[in-house]
């Protein structure tokens, strides 16, 4: 199983495409970010600066079985693209076990 973690715009989210594939488990958390954009100058009344450091993105976690985590990651690209700096970045990540509580299931059944 792999964790896949989308750090993109909030706008480019693509639950409903990822539903349309198959892939209906997800989370999703308003998170607040920077990278290499560095955050915004905003030019304000009277000529003032304000610096913004921190951008809002959303955060989408998945887990899925080994084989899907390319289409899911495939996805996720596609609709999060912009070709602009800030658009995101996707994290796969192993992940050993896991456990649907109300079942007990174990591993690929526990997704």
């Amino acid at each position: 199983m792999k964790k896949v973690e989308a750090i993109i715009r909030p706008e480019k989210v693509a639950v409903e495409a990822l539903a349309q594939a198959g892939f209906i488990g997800l989370n999703v958390v308003q998170v607040q970010g920077r990278g290499r954009q560095k955050g915004l100058v905003h030019e304000g009344r009277g000529g003032i600066s304000v610096r913004v450091d921190l951008l809002p993105k959303t955060k989408l976690e998945m887990v899925v079985k080994d084989e899907d985590a390319e289409r899911v990651v495939t996805i996720i690209m596609d609709h999060a693209r912009t070709g602009n700096i800030g658009d995101g970045k996707i994290f796969v990540i192993p992940v050993t076990d896991a456990i649907r509580v109300r079942t007990g299931e174990r591993g690929n059944a526990g997704v």
